[in-house]
């Protein structure tokens, strides 16, 4: 069963809080429900590397700001699942069958064990995964594929 207020969130979308990109408006209001506590966010550890490398590498922070930025990525209280025994078996058993990276399976593996969905804007998990996972772009629209998911973010 399908927890409406509750999602698996991935770095496509959490980088965006911090560097300015396509979408990243969407990104915030997401952020924004989440830290008034409107929705839930889960996240498997491996989510705050894959953050600060992409901030990292957008080359827009000193070293200042990137200490910054990884601070006030520690706040956030996100449930945090660490991808061992069950969790790590499913995001294996998902990368092979479906040809992704066992990072990007672990964000599926927990959508699926929670009964939720994963915000993304990866177009392959989008793709290859349409039932577990929710497009950024597509937050607010009245129509198209998961709109209705939106309901307890918008």
């Amino acid at each position: 069963m399908e927890k409406k207020d509750e999602f698996v969130v991935d770095s496509s979308v959490v980088t965006k809080w911090f560097v300015i990109e396509d979408d990243s408006g969407l990104a915030v209001a997401v952020r924004d429900k989440f830290a008034t506590h409107k929705i839930r966010l889960a996240v498997p550890t491996l989510l705050f590397y894959e953050v600060m490398n992409a901030i990292r590498f957008a080359g827009v922070l000193d070293d200042g700001d990137l200490a910054v930025a990884a601070r006030s990525l520690s706040k956030y209280q996100f449930e945090v699942w660490r991808p061992m025994g069950k969790l790590l078996e499913l995001s294996a058993q998902l990368s092979l069958r479906n040809e992704v990276t066992v990072y990007d399976a672990c964000y599926v593996a927990l959508a699926q064990r929670k009964g939720s969905k994963v915000i993304t804007e990866d177009k392959e998990l989008l793709d290859k995964f349409p039932s577990l996972t929710l497009p950024l772009n597509r937050i607010g629209e009245d129509s198209g594929r998961n709109s209705g998911d939106f309901g307890a973010i918008f």
